[in-house]
Formats: structure tokens, sequence, C-alpha cells
């Protein structure tokens, strides 16, 4: 809809609205919608801006704000230093994605101002939308517009002036001067204030917040959902009605993926990503292992990722010209998505998220990557994981795929909004390196399958397929058929398979799977050509149908709906029946999910829910409850379920361990118009070593869940100086008994197991150990070595206080590269932490003399534990990169050196 119609109707005569725009006034936290509108008068040009209800039909939809007019003194400058920085005046400039270059006109007699407008460095990323600063200098707006073709022809038209055209950048970099001219500030005053006395409707005219347009010039009529009743019932009808405006339209989308094994692009992709003759319209590229050095792994650095961004960018297709909308990477794990550029007007809301499941749930050499967007009107997903390796760890895969899945949320541009998951998007392509393997076959029998191309039959016995098939995983994908050989593993620099000692049977670990409605695969195929890696690169080709909003049908659905929607407005006020009011969660353990269930259901009227904070408090639960959704709209009659979900970790179980905290909260449903609801969460929280001081745990001869309420409590409050200082018949253990199980298990059973506090251990095996270690029900721990180790790792993280005690944290990082003072700073640390680091530094260093069989070296295992065991106190920033590497350092030393201090 062409919001300039709107604005033409309520300007006076002789002004006309050249061209319009909707765009998200931000400040601060806040963000409002506004119309700008470019208007001209008698040459003298203006930006008006204007506050609207959610479709500007007519003259009374919008109210005029503020008059900013377009002067002589018109700056142009960008913000973030990018290449072509320079300070641009009037005279404008032409941008890397087309021109934005602005003109001011003649002499403007509406208000003597300096117009100063300031291009965001995000303006070269395309698929994002572009934030301009407008007004004076001492006090501009900020504005975001929507990136697209409408946003390009504003601007373009802001670019022209009486008499003038713009120049392109060189020139804009030559020229970058202010202009001196007269303005008549009089006049200016005396016609803003005229055209600011037009009455303001009360809120109850639905004035509406933030709208961030879709880029297509058509599919920009699509508003975005608003917490407003109104506003949201016109919403959901329109995407019941979707169908009967928009129509399905095929574009060629290429997926592809490869496991690069850490290596350099030292040969063309072109064998991969240009072998059809017909170019895509949308590539999506995803690789693995781009870097697998420490510095990667421990700090995210790694040089890799512009080598294989400028391998990518050269080996597309020739036959068309492609821009790079996004990319993002988790350690190694890169996705890369391009478009053609003449498409790219039609994306929109583009946005990336990273979710580590290795080692502790969030390290980053395993997990995925995704790239979430709007192209037209059909919502996509893209995402690149790395799943855990190992024949015999295919549930720890089903499990990284789960997380992925429960943790990747997309924020949307509304904070009003709820945010979205995988699932949410009307198309999702999954691509990586998912390392499901072939099992009940020997290797030679592999081989033999393979030589004689029985790829149905070796597909059989393939883990994926078989997972798929018990709806372990992966449930409502579709995968194409397995007709090319297996991926992996092959001698690099050949196409011979594994000649290692490992000798590792041949498998297809990377694979690309769908889901979604209206999608055709063309092709599923693997590249041989390719040989710098143990993986063989793999892709596919897809015809993707895509919902085009047709302009015209759109507008007679919306205003039929208005129409409709006018007749039952404020007829009645919403109300609800919940199924249930009152829940209590039994016996809630640390780190381990509860959920219970209720239905909202809905009256006669239309409504829109929400649970709101209560007085005085910055969330509407506490932090170990959530609700999903935590907002919703429910049309006549409709029924929702609601999920809450008790989770206690690291944040909480302290305060709940002590028993300063309960399972207690008072959830408040509120109905916009109408009234609100009350629902009660309770529950019995069984107290845990995780979350509890060290120094508490030295001072407890019996597990936990074995003392009374009263003697935790008294132990967890106990000062962590006083403790030093017990009488004999109080004296402590020297280390918690939690702690040496886990640390005793560790050095009995894996001192020679592989990638040991790298690779993450199984949820239920976590689960029953740490069930063994809080009621003192075994002797020995169960589950594997992995696990064992992971879940020492999590118990050192849930410690109130670390080991190093963080008051000493500056200290340390400043000693870091001397052993002697680091010496003096742990004889200075409480008794039970003193010794706690003394005994994992000698256990660490008995790992380390095995290196040869478990392959830890003295810097991975200074990484891991220089996060866990010396952390910066409450209220201080997150370690940056250079605070890593220096706790890394701090540790290292401890771990070449024998506990002898000077």
């Amino acid at each position: 809809m062409d919001e300039s119609v709107a604005i033409q109707e309520s300007l006076e005569e002789g002004e006309i609205c050249r061209i319009a725009v909707q765009g998200v006034l931000v400040d601060g936290e806040s963000r409002e919608s506004r119309l700008l509108g470019l208007v001209e008068s008698g040459g003298q040009r203006a930006l008006h801006v204007y506050t609207h209800r959610r479709m500007a039909i007519a003259a009374e939809d919008v109210w005029l704000e503020q008059v900013i007019p377009i002067t002589e003194e018109f700056i142009v400058e960008e913000v973030g230093n990018p290449p072509w920085h320079s300070c641009i005046t009037c005279h404008g400039w032409e941008g890397p994605t087309g021109s934005v270059a602005l003109q001011p006109g003649a002499p403007c007699a509406l208000r003597s101002t300096t117009l100063a407008v300031v291009l965001d460095s995000d303006l070269q990323v395309l698929g994002s939308d572009v934030t301009v600063r407008i007004g004076p200098a001492d006090d501009c707006l900020t504005v975001q517009l929507p990136f697209g073709s409408h946003t390009r022809d504003f601007l373009r038209e802001l670019r022209k002036s009486p008499g003038e055209e713009g120049v392109g950048l060189e020139d804009a970099k030559q020229n970058g001067k202010k202009v001196e001219v007269s303005q008549d500030q009089n006049q200016s005053q005396d016609k803003s204030s005229r055209r600011q006395s037009k009455v303001k409707p009360e809120e109850t005219a639905e004035m509406v917040q933030s709208s961030d347009v879709m880029d297509s010039k058509k599919a920009s009529l699509l508003p975005e959902l608003d917490f407003k009743v109104r506003d949201t019932l016109i919403t959901a009808c329109l995407k019941e009605m979707e169908d009967s405006y928009t129509e399905i339209q095929n574009f060629r989308f290429f997926a592809g993926t490869y496991n690069v094994n850490g290596q350099a692009p030292k040969e063309s992709l072109e064998p991969w990503l240009r072998c059809d003759a017909e170019p895509p319209d949308i590539y999506c590229v995803g690789f693995q292992e781009v870097d697998l050095s420490k510095e990667a792994f421990f700090f995210y650095e790694t040089p890799r990722e512009e080598e294989w961004l400028k391998a990518v960018t050269e080996s597309l297709h020739p036959d068309a010209k492609y821009e790079k909308v996004k990319h993002v990477r988790l350690v190694g794990i890169m996705l890369l998505l391009y478009v053609r550029e003449d498409l790219v007007m039609n994306i929109s809301e583009v946005e990336a998220e990273t979710v580590g499941t290795g080692i502790m749930g969030k390290m980053g050499n395993k997990g995925g990557v995704a790239i979430r967007f709007k192209f037209h009107n059909t919502t996509l997903c893209i995402v690149n994981s790395h799943l855990a390796a190992h024949m015999e760890e295919y549930e720890r895969r089903n499990q990284d795929f789960k997380d992925i899945c429960s943790r990747m949320h997309f924020c949307q541009s509304d904070p009003k909004l709820a945010s979205l998951t995988i699932a949410k998007h009307d198309v999702i392509l999954w691509l990586g390196d998912l390392n499901y393997r072939l099992e009940d076959l020997d290797v030679a029998k592999v081989k033999q399958l393979v030589e004689e191309k029985a790829f149905p039959e070796l597909w059989q016995y393939d883990q994926l397929k078989r997972q798929m098939n018990a709806n372990a995983v992966f449930e409502g994908f579709t995968e194409g058929e397995l007709s090319f050989q297996p991926t992996y593993k092959y001698d690099a620099g050949c196409d011979d398979w594994d000649s290692s000692e490992k000798c590792r049977i041949p498998a297809w670990c990377d694979r690309i799977l769908w889901k979604g409605q209206n999608i055709a695969q063309l092709s599923y195929r693997s590249h041989m050509a390719l040989k710098i890696s143990d993986h063989k690169p793999v892709s596919s080709v897809f015809d993707i149908g895509v919902k085009v909003v047709d302009e015209e049908l759109y507008r007679k659905a919306f205003e039929e709906i208005v129409r409709s929607q006018d007749k039952m407005e404020n007829a009645r006020i919403p109300s609800v029946t919940l199924s249930k009011r009152e829940f209590h969660f039994g016996d809630v353990k640390y780190m381990q999910l509860q959920v219970e269930r209720f239905r909202i259901c809905n009256g006669e009227v239309a409504c829109q829910f929400e649970f709101i904070n209560k007085p005085d408090e910055e969330a509407y639960s506490k932090k170990w409850l959530a609700a999903y959704p935590s907002k919703g709209f429910l049309h006549p009659g409709a029924e929702k379920t609601v999920l809450l979900e008790v989770f206690v970790d690291k944040s909480t179980a302290t305060h709940l361990n002590s028993g300063e905290e309960k399972l207690e909260d008072i959830l408040v449903l509120h109905l916009d118009r109408g009234k609100d609801y009350f629902i009660s969460v309770t529950g019995n929280y069984l107290p845990s070593c995780f979350g509890s001081p060290l120094h508490t745990l030295c001072h407890m001869r019996e597990p936990i869940q074995d003392m009374s309420a009263e003697s935790i409590q008294k132990l967890t409050l106990m000062p962590l100086e006083i403790s030093d200082d017990a009488t004999e018949d109080e004296k402590p253990m020297d280390i918690p008994k939690e702690l040496w199980m886990m640390v005793d298990h560790l050095y009995r059973n894996a001192s020679q197991q592989e990638y040991l506090f790298q690779q993450p251990g199984l949820k239920a095996e976590f689960e029953e150990i740490r069930d063994c270690l809080d009621k003192g029900i075994h002797d020995t721990l169960f589950g594997n070595n992995h696990s064992v180790a992971e879940a020492l790792l999590l118990f050192l993280e849930s410690l109130p206080e670390p080991v190093i005690c963080s008051r000493f944290y500056s200290s340390c990082l400043e000693s870091a590269s001397n052993y002697t003072l680091s010496s003096q700073i742990i004889s200075k640390l409480p008794r039970c932490h003193k010794n706690v680091f003394e005994y994992l530094m000698a256990f660490l260093r008995e790992l380390l003399r095995k290196s040869g069989k478990n392959h830890l070296d003295v810097h991975m295992l200074g990484s891991i534990f220089g996060q866990l065991l010396l952390r910066p106190p409450p209220g201080r920033p997150a370690p940056d990169t250079a605070e890593k590497k220096k706790a890394q350092q701090f540790i290292c030393q401890f771990l070449l050196t024998e506990n002898n201090p000077p």
C-alpha cells in the first residue's frame, strides 16, 4: 500500500508528497512505528514524520509529529568508518548496494535547522534494515528503514533536487563540504505549529507501534504482528486468507555441505558450487571444521573464515551475479547465504544464531548455526550442524539435534513478539556433517557394496535412516535417496579409503534434509573431484515454491477484514477459562526439566493474552520458571496449550539449596481489555551438591539429601572465612567427597581416554551421576567417562564462588606470566579452595603424563579449566579474548610445574 496517499490527503493545497516509507523510530529500548513522507511545496522540500494507524489509508489515519526541512546544510555521514568513510554533504553519495544519494532542494521556508543523516555501516549488509539518524546534529532521530526496493526508491527521491543530479561515491568523497544557505525560521515555526494543532485521537484509536515491513515492494504491504488486539486479529485473519492473495512461484536453491578437516582452500570449489548449467537463485553453503586449531576452539578466532569466504565467492555460478546476504560462524561451523542481485530486494528479516552442543552443552566444537529470513512471503530457516562423532554415539547425535532445535531462538524486530524457533518456519533446510555411521557391517563388506554400487542395500544399515524410521530424530524431515558412495573417510589428496591404523568404516556422514511444502529435490550428490579433506562435499538442488503477494488481491483481503473487524470492535469484554490454576512440581532436581500443561479456552471475543510482571519485579516469573508461549492471540472459541517449565540451573540452585528461596511463584495472565488471572506454582526442590559452596560441601560428611534443611541452610550461609577457623570437632574434609568421587573415577578409568573434557556425555547418565553424589547410594559412579568428565566440569561451573575466589581475579591475570606471584596468590586462598585447586592441578598433570594415549595437551586443559576455576567477580563483563588467554596462561603455569612453590 502506498502510504503517501494518506499523507497527501492531510496536506494543504500546493503541497505534494512525493513518496513515503514506513519505518521504526528507535529511542533507547523503545521502538515505535512512524511514516516518513518527502513533501515538496514551491520548490521547498522537507521530511514529515507521522504517527499512524496500522494501515494508513486516509488522512484520519496519520498525525503529523515533526517537520524536518532539507536545507543546504544537509549533512550525510556514515557511522563505523567503512572503507569508503567520509563526511558526505548535500551532494550525496553512491553506496555499494545502489544509489542512496541525498540532494537538497531550494532554501526551505519551513524551519531553520541543520539536517544530519547518518547511515550506519550496516547499510553494507544486505538483508539488514537501514538505520538512519535524522535531524539536527544535537537532537536527531534514529529511524530504521526496511531494506529493499521501496527504501531504495525513497532514498533515490530524496537524492533528487531541482536542477541538480546526484553524484557517485568518488565525487562524494571529493566534495564533502557543507553549503551555507539562508533560511526563514519564522515561516518554518509557524507552519509547523499550525500542522501540529490537528486534534490527535485518544489511545482507543489504536495507535500502533513497530512495523518492520518486508523488503519486496509488494511484500512490504504486509503488516507485522503488533501487540494490539485489533492488529493481531487482522494479521491472524490475513494469515488464514494467505492463499487468496498469494501465488506460488518456484525458485532454485543450492544447498551444500563440506567438512574441510581444518584445511585451507587450496583447490577451486567450482566442481561443487557450479556443477549445473542453470545458476541457482539462492546459495546455502555450509562448512564444518573450518579451523581445528586450539585458538579457534577456545577463543573463536581464525583467519580461515576469510579464506573460505573468498573461495566460495570466486566459485559461484558465472551466469548470475550474487550478493552475500549473511554469514555466521561458531568455531569451525560456518554457513553462508548468497542471493541473486535481482532478488535481494525480496529478502527481509534476516537473523543468524548459533548453538554449541559440545562439552557442558555450550562448547562450539559441535553444534549448529542457522540463518533465517523471509523471501517474499515465505519464511525459511537454513541450519548447518556438526553432530557428535564416533560410531557408538548415535544417541548423542540425536540429543545434539534436539538441543539445537530447542535452544535455537531468533529474535524478532518487534521486542514484544516471542522469539522464533527453527520449527516456526515454512521451509527448513538442514545440512551438515551429521556424523551418522553405517552399523552392523564390517569395513570389508561396506567396501564391497560400495564397489557394487549397491547403495539402496547399504542405506538400510545407515544409522540416520534407522533413527528417522524409529522417529527418534528429524521427525517430519525428508531426505532424498542416497545414490552416491559414502563421503567419509578418505585419505587426504586422493579418493582412497582411510588407510590409517583405525581404518574407519566408510559412512554417509554428510547429509542434506528438508521440511516444508512445495519442495522438489532436483539432485542429491557428492563431488569426488575435491580432495583436500577426508570428507567429500555434498550438494542438493531444490525447486522451492515461494508465496508471492499479489498487491491488488491483498488490498481486497485487507479491506474486507478491516470492515468486518470495525463491526465487532469493542463489542464485548474478552474472557477465558483456564483448565487448571494451581500447579505443584514434585522432587525438582538440578538441571532436570519438569513440564506441566494447561489450556486457555477463549470465549466469544478474540483476545490477546500475556504473562505480565508483578509490581516491582523485572520479569513475569522467577528465573527457574518459564511459560511457553508467554503471549499470544486467540480467535473466538479457540484454545491454546501453555507449557509451564521448571528448570533449576547454576543461577538459582544456591539460594534453593540454602532455603533462602522456595519453588513458589504466582503468574499473572493478563488479557488485553480484559481481566487478570492468577496461576499458583509451587514445587519441592531436592538440594544438590551442584550449586553448593566448596566450604559447605567440605563440612558435609553425609550426602546432602540425607541432611536436614536446617543443617544445609546453616552450612551454606556460614561465611567462608569462619569455615577456616572451625574447631577440631567441626574440622572439615580437605576437599568435598563429591569432587573426590568424580576425580577418582576419572583417574582410575579415564587417564587414557581420548577426547576427555572435549566430548560431551549423555544427559541421562549425568542425572544418574548427580543422584549418586546427592544421595550417596553407590560407592562408584555409573556412566561413561565422558559423562563423568562433563559432570565434573558442570560441578565446577556451578560453584557460587569459583575455586580461585573472584576477588583474586585481576591479580591472577596480572601475574599470569609469573609463577612465583601466581603461587603466592594460591597460598592466600581459603583452605578448602587451596586444597581443591592443588588437587585438581595434580590430577591434570597426571592426565598430561598419558598424553600419548589421551591426546590431551597443556593448552587445551589450561583453556577449559581456566574459564571454570578463574571467573570474574559478579557484575563484571564476561571475559574477552585477552582475558581468556591470560586465564589459560595462569593455569598452564601450574600444569607445567610440580606443586613446589618457592
